[in-house]
């Protein structure tokens, strides 16, 4: 007869099947052992910081750290309205815009159903179906491109969910509004589009789009199904208070609201991030900045003889004609030089590496690095 203790020993907890198929997300280093001072170009974090009105409201906020936040983030939502002259009540935030993608999987997707991402997308987005027990649908892309024809052609009865980021990362690349919107044209009206548009303060070309009109669209049409998602994070510079914020129709919203936990967001973050995003001055002067930097830069490494896609965010993405192991090997190299940037074989993307916008000083130290690499 089978021991009953030694029965037990062999049963214990699992998760679900699409927990352990999911490959954690690895994020980008920030210390080099041994080296005091580094540049820091792994993570895609503002190059000029954040505004200083942000970081005296964290520092007069301190003497509160005893209170809950507002759990609604009343405040922050407002504020945000009035900048982007969006309806409050039609904006959710979270911690991070990772947050927001997380409780929106968790709200729309059971198990069988499916979620549609471009093939380099962020992979946030496969990371949050599975953990939903969804089933994450990869669509290769075109010349580095979401392709929109290959997204509509992968949907099936299944499908739930499209995920795309324009601009997207790790590439950098984007796709003009009219093809935006012949995506969401071409979906079922049962299918929620979710838009992450964490680079959209940094673009200038005037084809572009954030896409909140095809929210305020929707909900005229009584479809409901496109998701903004934005991010604190990038050009707001407030990475380390994990600040991000949606605009949807109000009965994704709901939704959202009955699974998201109640105080996602910390008091410090929801006064930095308003005087934050009331502070476009500051945002200006770092448009301006990565206006300036992000030809010169990718300049730089076409003239030392390697690849470089065309960018409209605050990175680049830089392809090395050895293939993986030089990209490994450049990789190897800066971090000898002091200088962190982000290997994207997790994309597979292992001949590339994305290379952060820095300030100046981190730029110089870069260049100086590379050359010395191939004048090595």
């Amino acid at each position: 007869m089978p021991d009953t203790k030694e029965m037990l020993k062999t049963i214990h907890p699992s998760p679900h099947a699409g927990v352990m198929k999911i490959h954690p997300y690895i994020p980008g280093d920030f210390e080099v052992p041994g080296r005091e001072t580094v540049a820091r170009l792994a993570s895609n974090e503002s190059a000029l910081g954040p505004s200083p009105l942000a970081v005296e409201a964290v520092r007069a906020g301190a003497d509160a750290l005893h209170r809950y936040p507002d759990g609604a983030s009343r405040a922050l939502r407002h504020k945000i309205g009035e900048v982007y002259g969006l309806d409050p009540d039609r904006i959710i935030t979270g911690s991070g815009s990772e947050q927001v993608l997380e409780v929106l999987a968790e709200a729309f997707l059971s198990p069988g159903d499916e979620a549609v991402y471009s093939q380099y997308g962020f992979l946030v987005y496969p990371i949050s179906t599975l953990a939903a027990g969804g089933t994450p649908v990869k669509v290769p892309e075109h010349d580095y491109h979401t392709d929109v024809d290959g997204i509509l052609g992968a949907v099936t009865d299944k499908t739930r969910v499209v995920f795309i980021a324009n601009p997207n990362n790790p590439t950098g690349t984007y796709i003009p509004a009219d093809e935006v919107r012949r995506l969401r044209d071409g979906l079922r009206e049962d299918i929620l589009l979710v838009i992450d548009v964490a680079y959209s303060e940094y673009v200038e070309e005037e084809d572009y789009t954030n896409g909140h009109e095809l929210v305020d669209e929707a909900i005229e049409s009584g479809a409901d199904n496109v998701l903004i998602a934005h991010t604190f994070s990038k050009i707001y510079g407030l990475a380390a208070l994990r600040v991000g914020w949606a605009y949807a129709p109000e009965s994704v919203l709901d939704a959202l609201n009955r699974v998201r936990p109640v105080f996602n967001l910390t008091s410090l973050g929801q006064v930095a991030a308003i005087a934050a995003v009331g502070d476009q001055d500051h945002v200006s002067r770092s448009r301006a900045h990565n206006s300036r930097v992000l030809p010169q830069l990718s300049n730089e490494f076409i003239a030392l003889g390697f690849n470089v896609l065309p960018s409209v965010a605050n990175f680049i993405l830089v392809k090395f004609p050895g293939g993986a192991e030089q990209s490994k090997e450049v990789d190897g190299f800066l971090r000898q030089h002091g200088v962190i940037v982000r290997p994207v074989a997790g994309y597979d993307l292992a001949d590339c590496l994305r290379i952060t916008i820095g300030d100046d000083r981190a730029n110089e130290a870069l260049v100086a690095a590379m050359n010395a690499y191939v004048g090595g």
